[in-house]
């Protein structure tokens, strides 16, 4: 690891009341003695106490450059377990940058993106699942992310695969025990044993890896395409969400040609809602490149909501939509319900069976509670227990996982066929190391540094 004492400004840098510069490192105090003065200029930070917060002022020469106060920290009990020094001086951009340029002046050099938390790792204060918690806690973008994000943190997630990895090194000593020194230990009856063991761990891999998907889709949000004919009411409806005139709503067919994207919040369930061209078919050049973005979007889309407008009837433009979203979770709109209804759900249910259909007025605003309620219970059967369950939010980690599960199908092949003992060995120490590469035992520096560069300057 490079031990150069490193520095970055830790908070946004925009004009704000207060802004925060971290040193790390070595040097870290004896860099902030060189441009600290106390209000009496006697107290040197090297002789004060760790955790502790000092009034004064930072120099650059002889020239002032700002009222701060100084935290000090001492090695080991810090972010990154090396001596810290943070400075909060005021807020505006040309302060922080300038009380910067002074540190990085006197001894330091400034920090990679992410170098802090990924000092923090490579020092053993934290595993790799908890350092990625820390990313997805900055990014949060709605309730579920952020307890999910302290959670995993706190170590959710790194508990639950500690647990599993000492479980499958037990086994693995056993073993190999067992094939050392035969006259002592037996493995009579052992593969019954080790089956059951493994049919349970494969069990609670087989859970962590379902919850990846509502995991993403929570953390993320659920990608939403809005489709159906022109004119149905899909701008509407995207504007009725939220909760703005975000998009052009006119009685001319084929006013939107192209996609509008807006992220909306349903009772802690992020919805990225992209709202498309009315598919049709049309000779009018600009909008067939907008229906061809629309069928694009929806072959990529978690939910589609099909708008359909239930004062006309369904026609070839319909049949298209149907068949192009068949394979989809679709949730149908009976929309424009104020007017005369011509097409009803039986007609919806004789074409589609596997949707939910919805009447709606986005006129009179109707059916939307009815829509946010199905919407949870076609993707979390209702509920969402962000309190208790263990929710695998990282595709990083769900690849580990299934890498996991599949060594120990292999344990559970090699049991069924009656294998030596140490092809369990070999797969159960491949689920090991599977594991380990959730928390960072089994990386490589590569890896280590594309997690970290993904990180803000500061943290």
């Amino acid at each position: 690891m490079n031990t150069d004492t490193i520095a970055a400004i830790a908070t946004a840098v925009s004009d704000s009341g207060i802004g925060i510069i971290r040193i790390s490192g070595d040097d870290a105090i004896t860099v902030a003695d060189r441009i600290y003065h106390s209000k009496n200029n006697k107290k040197r930070l090297a002789s004060v106490k760790s955790h502790t917060i000092h009034y004064g002022y930072i120099y650059d020469g002889d020239e002032l450059v700002d009222e701060v106060m100084v935290a000090v920290m001492y090695a080991p009990n810090t972010y990154t377990r090396e001596n810290i020094v943070e400075i909060y001086c005021h807020g505006g951009i040309l302060v922080m940058n300038r009380i910067l340029e002074v540190v990085l002046k006197n001894g330091c050099r400034l920090a990679e993106p992410g170098e802090f938390t990924k000092r923090a790792f490579l020092n053993g204060r934290i595993d790799l699942s908890k350092a990625e918690a820390v990313m997805d806690l900055i990014h949060s973008k709605n309730e579920f992310a952020l307890k999910s994000s302290v959670k995993q943190l706190k170590g959710a997630v790194s508990d639950k695969v500690r647990s599993m990895r000492e479980e499958i090194l037990y086994e693995i000593a056993f073993i190999e025990s067992a094939l050392d020194d035969p006259e002592h230990i037996s493995l009579d009856g052992y593969p019954g044993k080790l089956e059951e063991k493994v049919t349970r761990i494969q069990g609670e891999l087989k859970k962590l890896i379902d919850s990846a998907d509502n995991g993403k889709m929570l953390k993320d949000g659920i990608n939403t395409v809005i489709v159906g004919k022109p004119n149905a009411g899909k701008s509407s409806l995207l504007n009725l969400l939220v909760g703005e005139e975000r998009a052009i709503v006119t009685s001319v067919a084929g006013t939107t040609r192209d996609v509008l994207e807006e992220s909306i919040k349903l009772h802690g369930v992020g919805l990225n809602i992209i709202d498309t061209a009315g598919i049709r078919s049309t000779d009018d050049e600009v909008e067939k490149i907008g229906v061809e973005k629309a069928r694009k979007y929806a072959g990529d889309a978690d939910l589609i909501v099909y708008v359909v407008d239930a004062s006309c009837a369904l026609d070839e433009n319909d049949d298209e939509i149907m068949e192009l979203i068949a394979d989809k979770k679709v949730i149908v709109l009976l929309n424009k319900t104020d007017l005369e209804q011509v097409v009803n759900e039986d007609e919806i249910y004789s074409k589609m069976t596997q949707v939910s259909v919805i009447k709606t007025s986005t006129k009179e605003n109707t059916g939307i509670d009815e829509f946010e309620h199905t919407v949870k219970q076609l993707f979390f059967g209702g509920e969402i227990a962000i309190n208790d369950e263990i929710y695998i939010t990282n595709q990083r980690h769900k690849q580990a996982l299934a890498e996991a599960y599949e060594s120990m199908e292999m344990v559970l092949k090699s049991l069924a066929d009656q294998m030596p003992e140490d092809f369990y060995s070999i797969d159960l120490m491949s689920a090991y190391a599977s594991l380990g590469r959730i928390i960072g035992e089994e990386v490589g520096e590569d890896l280590v540094n594309e997690i970290f560069s993904k990180f803000c300057m500061g943290k």
